[in-house]
């Protein structure tokens, strides 16, 4: 009877202590929410104004978005958000949050600034898991060969020079490395040319 008792007392304990700790994992997540959301939104901005001056604009990026469906070009397999640009109500550039599927190591998420006229405003990777000391210079602060792209367009190269120089294209590789500035180089392109389809719906 004693142990019957204390078992009972042990499980009425455990499920105290378990409930006290949810409500404080609660509690703490709700103090902490808004904190964490706010952090993660000038992340994002930071990273849209190395892409973008923040002279070059006027309205706030994190809200002038549009949700586009998934598309081959954007390389996304799900709905994604692209950031509007415009000054004094002029349209400036859209920055796509695109996905190079075919990287060393998996995927690419980069973020790619479009300029009204179809210039490259910037590109940068947002996330990878090339291999360090290799792949990883597609990061801006490793090395510049991402910002090759800046300023170039459609009209820059034909179809056939928007590869890397080892697949007869006009964009280096790295040492050692081809796949990973190959699949870049391929997102951009086509980013590119969903600008050019959907340009004028982008805005809208």
């Amino acid at each position: 009877m004693n142990i019957h008792k204390q078992v009972i007392t042990t499980a009425l304990l455990l499920m105290l202590f378990a409930t006290i700790g949810a409500a404080l994992v609660g509690l703490i997540y709700d103090s902490t929410f808004e904190t964490i959301k706010y952090n993660e939104q000038q992340a994002l901005l930071k990273q849209l104004t190395n892409i973008l001056p923040a002279d070059s604009y006027d309205n706030d990026l994190l809200i002038d978005t549009i949700q586009l469906p998934a598309d081959y070009y954007l390389g996304t397999k799900e709905n994604s958000i692209a950031y509007r640009a415009r000054k004094q109500d002029e349209n400036i550039a859209v920055v796509f949050s695109a996905i190079a599927p075919n990287g060393y190591n998996g995927s690419i998420h980069l973020l790619i600034g479009v300029y009204n006229d179809g210039r490259l405003a910037g590109v940068r990777v947002v996330k990878h898991r090339e291999t360090p000391g290799l792949g990883d210079a597609i990061e801006a602060k490793r090395d510049d060969w991402i910002l090759e792209f800046d300023g170039k367009s459609l009209r820059t190269y034909n179809n056939r020079q928007w590869k890397v120089k080892r697949d007869g294209g006009e964009f280096d590789q790295f040492t050692g490395a081809t796949i990973t500035p190959r699949a870049i180089v391929k997102a951009v392109y086509n980013t590119l040319r969903y600008y050019k389809i959907n340009r004028d719906a982008l805005y809208e």
